[in-house]
């Protein structure tokens, strides 16, 4: 019985270098990057970090590992090996420290959100929203964010001898060694003389609508995919900050006086909303788009997130839910409520109709009850 044992043991080192490319490694492979072109920083005279091509389609996007634990068996990562594994710019963070932390307030110390406390120690990134500085940056470095779903980048402007440093959120495909440049405070003399002095809104676009270049709304062509997108006239970005998110310019009004002021903005959602024509927006769309795909693994690394769980109503008791109490799995013949008795399901409505955002020129397509389907199937009969 030892010899065929000794036999297939003598055929596999034999088949040793078949085994190395068959097995699975820890954590899974991922396929080169295309062969990077150097770019040099003409304006700054520093010469800068690779400028990646486009990704690849069949690249993978996710990183799996082999479940030597039961916390990684189920564990996904979306792979973002280009971001910088030091630590932040210090002088641009703060300490997160606080009752508030914990979802209560700083009057009373009472719980005014719930399932929130503790995680993993962090300091708060001061991020640039309103981006009013002028000139050309340069992207030092992407960076985590662990206050953010999107990645965020480091831009240094040197000026003389003096430098200075700013975080923005980072667009999806920024690398390290790119410029950007903000168009807030106006069309710069040097791109006018780059013109012949020609002020003809596509002959801009075309020098100043790059990925990462943050500029009014009026300044961005029709059908262009934008994020970081603000509300206010002067004010700062609001809209489509988080991984992923984007919006379209759909129409800048042009040929309608009474609406020439504003520009149409269809949000992901499917809102289409009426901004104003000098508000801010940066031109492409937010990075980390694989943020929503990602897996925990586990529940520890919900609560290093500083999420606390959720308990189901019916498994309280009756002093503590409207579902709360009696034998078994009751919730005593009630209609789902909130733990404030707040109808939750059946379609019922919270907002109310005098209370009209005038700027929504199209509402995004919501979920209707049974009663409106019904309504709108006999109409169409």
């Amino acid at each position: 019985m030892l010899q065929p044992r000794l036999l297939l043991r003598q055929q596999i080192q034999r088949c040793q270098c078949l085994h190395t490319f068959s097995r699975r490694l820890y954590p899974t492979e991922i396929l080169a990057p295309l062969d990077p072109g150097i770019a040099r920083n003409e304006a700054l005279g520093v010469p800068s970090q690779p400028q990646y091509a486009p990704e690849d389609k069949n690249a993978p996007i996710l990183r799996t590992y082999k479940p030597r634990t039961p916390g990684v068996r189920h564990l996904k990562r979306p792979i973002n090996d280009h971001l910088y594994e030091g630590r932040p710019y210090i002088p641009l963070t703060h300490s997160r420290r606080g009752q508030h932390i914990g979802g209560r307030n700083s009057h009373t110390g009472q719980i005014t959100v719930r399932h929130r406390g503790a995680g993993h120690k962090r300091r708060i990134r001061t991020v640039d929203f309103q981006r009013l500085e002028p000139g050309k940056h340069l992207v030092e470095r992407i960076e985590h964010d662990p206050g953010r779903s999107a990645h965020i980048a480091l831009l240094t402007r040197t000026v003389g001898q003096s430098r200075t440093y700013s975080y923005i959120v980072a667009p999806q495909g920024m690398r390290a060694g790119e410029e950007v440049e903000s168009f807030r405070q106006g069309i710069p003399e040097r791109l006018i003389r780059e013109l012949g002095g020609n002020h003809d809104a596509g002959m801009i676009a075309a020098k100043t609508a790059f990925r990462g270049n943050c500029m009014p709304l009026h300044m961005i062509p029709p059908g262009t995919i934008i994020y970081n997108v603000g509300l206010r006239k002067g004010g700062k970005a609001q809209l489509c900050r988080s991984a992923g998110t984007f919006a379209t310019v759909v129409s800048k009004n042009e040929g309608d006086p009474r609406t020439a002021l504003y520009v149409d903005v269809k949000l992901k959602s499917g809102e289409v909303r009426r901004i104003h024509r000098d508000c801010c927006a940066t031109i492409g769309t937010a990075s980390n788009v694989n943020f929503n795909r990602r897996q925990l693994g586990k529940a520890g690394r919900k609560r290093w997130l500083g999420i606390r769980p959720t308990v189901r109503g019916v498994a309280m008791n009756a002093s503590d839910h409207p579902h709360g109490g009696g034998r078994g799995k009751s919730k005593g013949n009630v209609h789902p409520v909130s733990i404030w008795g707040q109808l939750t399901k059946s379609g019922y409505k919270t907002r109310t109709k005098s209370n009209v955002n005038r700027f929504v020129v199209t509402p995004r397509p919501r979920s209707e009850g049974k009663k409106a389907k019904a309504k709108k199937k006999k109409k169409a009969s």
